[in-house]
């Protein structure tokens, strides 16, 4: 069509064209990595968001999913570009150490306790966490912890704390080292008690014999944050992908893509909440 003008500088005009008029530039795609906790990957989230997100920009998110303690340690490693995890103060604390830049909050869920329709504590219906926890213990019923350092256990942690019990090494409470898929599995198995992130559970609560026993209570909130790995420390690091990936997660449209992310009933498995 035009014979003077090689394919190079073609591609450099659509470029420039699509550029100006506010669409992505084709181009070979990148690869970037990020580390995140198995509840993002377990509840199906990944493999909704981020197909629309490289279709938009041609670039591609590789997840390694772990806790969310061991994600943050990939990240300190320099093995990925960007982490995607909820435990806010140990990510703020990765922050204040120089390990992360640019943390910024990107939508939140909860925490909820199930278990089998027995209930042998007792716990059904009550509106403090703390006191099903203290009540688990002294019935001694079976509870089974993540025991993986993931934003989950964190906070199953913490909620022990509160209750001023340790239930490390007791008989009827087992750590599992596993995600939380296979953690609600485990439970479901030994008719336990387990916490979970709502989002989990809501995309596999059709295989399991467990229900929904302690919700609300703010103690329950569940914040879910992403990061970028510091290029300072780590020249490899993609950071302007990364923060492509930040930027368009955090923004208007971003935010709409993860309020479209529901269960076959229609439920939010996790409200934007970027700001």
């Amino acid at each position: 069509m035009y014979p003077n003008i090689s394919k190079g500088i073609l591609f450099l005009v659509l470029a420039l064209i699509l550029t100006l008029s506010g669409q992505p530039a084709a181009s070979a795609d990148e690869t970037i990595r990020c580390a995140s906790t198995t509840s993002t990957q377990n509840s199906g989230f990944f493999d909704y968001i981020l197909p629309i997100f490289q279709k938009k920009t041609g670039i591609k998110i590789e997840v390694v999913a772990a806790g969310t303690g061991a994600a943050i340690e990939i990240g300190k490693r320099g093995d990925v570009d960007f982490v995607f995890v909820h435990a806010k103060d140990q990510e703020l604390k990765a922050v204040q150490e120089g390990w992360f830049v640019n943390r910024k909050d990107v939508m939140y869920n909860d925490f909820v306790l199930i278990g089998h329709a027995n209930d042998p504590a007792g716990v059904k219906g009550m509106k403090s966490a703390v006191a099903a926890f203290k009540s688990i213990a002294q019935k001694e019923a079976a509870f089974i912890s993540r025991g993986d350092k993931s934003g989950t256990h964190t906070k199953e942690l913490f909620i022990w704390k509160e209750a001023g019990i340790e239930p490390t090494g007791k008989a009827w409470y087992m750590e599992a080292g596993q995600g939380m898929e296979r953690t609600q599995r485990i439970a479901d198995e030994h008719k336990a008690y387990t916490l979970t992130d709502r989002g989990t559970w809501l995309a596999k609560k059709d295989k399991l014999d467990l229900q929904i026993l302690v919700e609300g209570d703010p103690i329950l909130f569940n914040q879910y944050g992403v990061m970028a790995v510091n290029p300072g420390k780590y020249k490899q690091a993609k950071y302007k992908e990364a923060m492509q990936f930040i930027n368009w997660l955090t923004s208007k449209e971003g935010q709409e893509a993860i309020a479209g992310f529901k269960d076959k009933n229609g439920s939010n498995l996790f409200i934007p909440n970027a700001g």
